[in-house]
This record gives C-alpha cells, structure tokens and sequence, in this order.
C-alpha cells in the first residue's frame, strides 16, 4: 500500500465525540474495579488495579490499532481515561483511609494457632487442598506450626509460624 493512500483524516480524526470515549472507558473501569473488588482474591503478584489496568490498556489499545474505534484518538482517549482513573484512584487511595480502605480489602484470616478458619475458606470459595497448597510454597509442612496466616488483598498467603523457641521457654517457665 503506497504511503500517499492511508485516509490520515479517518485515522486522526474521531468519528464520535471524544468525551463519549472518556465516559464509556471511565464506565468500563468502575464497573471491572468494582467486579474485581467483590471477588477480590487471586490476582497474584499484581494487585487488582494494576491487572485491570492492563487488560483494559491492552483491549482499548487493540481496538484503537484495529480500526475498531475508526481513528488513533479515539483509542487515545480510552488508554488516557484508564490511565487518568487508575492514578486518580491511586492518589485518592493515598490521600484517604476510606478509599482505601474501600479498593484493598482487609487481610482474612485463613489460620490460626494450627486450626484452619474454614468459614472464611469458604467465604473467599478456597478449598483446604489449596490453603495446603500456598502453605507449601511457605515451606510450612504441618498446619500445627503456623500461628497465623491471611489471604492478603493481592491474593497472596502471608503466613507467621509458631516460635519454636516459645513453647519451649514457657516449659522453661513452667518447671522454675
């Protein structure tokens, strides 16, 4: 294709107004957020922000290569509407306990003093098979040895192990 037939007004010029973009992108990302936040868990090393963030850059920016969105700046404003929400929230989250407070979830207790907590298990749909499981990948072998441990917000198990040292010193404690 020679350069001199690419349509430069269809590919920068928007064929719909620009602010619909920002309310269907703005739109877009509330509504994922807020998915993501009521089934908060199991994003891994991400949290939950940063993978919508780029799913949607990812789908917006395809579209905007694909002539789905007919013009660049139409494709631009999306990217920039995502951009622009994710670091607005971010800085809210900074600037206020409540907001963040209401975008990462509070960190639930899965284990206590070697008993598993299996009402909040279910709660997060998490089988005793899979709590074993990210206990393993901690190097804890026994559930007994583990004083505590929380699904945290970004779907990781953060766990503290009993102090091998303190059973031992309250014996200690015990005899004198």
């Amino acid at each position: 294709m020679p350069l001199g037939t690419i349509d430069w007004n269809l590919m920068f010029v928007p064929t719909r107004s620009l602010l619909e973009f920002v309310v269907r992108g703005s739109l877009m990302y509330l509504l994922f957020l807020a998915g993501f936040r009521i089934f908060r868990r199991e994003a891994g090393e991400l949290s939950v922000s940063d993978l919508l963030v780029v799913v949607l850059i990812a789908d917006a920016a395809q579209n905007g290569m694909a002539d789905e969105y007919k013009s660049v700046t139409e494709g631009v404003t999306v990217v920039a509407t995502i951009f622009g929400w994710n670091f607005f929230l971010d800085w809210l989250a900074y600037r206020s306990r409540f907001v963040y407070r209401l975008l990462h979830p509070p960190a639930l207790l899965l284990v206590r003093n070697g008993h598993i907590q299996g009402r909040n298990l279910r709660s997060e749909l998490m089988t005793r098979q899979d709590l074993l499981a990210q206990l393993r990948e901690q190097g804890v072998e026994d559930v007994r040895s583990v004083k505590k441990a929380y699904l945290e917000s970004d779907g990781r198990v953060s766990v503290i192990r009993n102090d091998p040292n303190q059973s031992s010193r309250q014996r200690e404690r015990r005899s004198s």
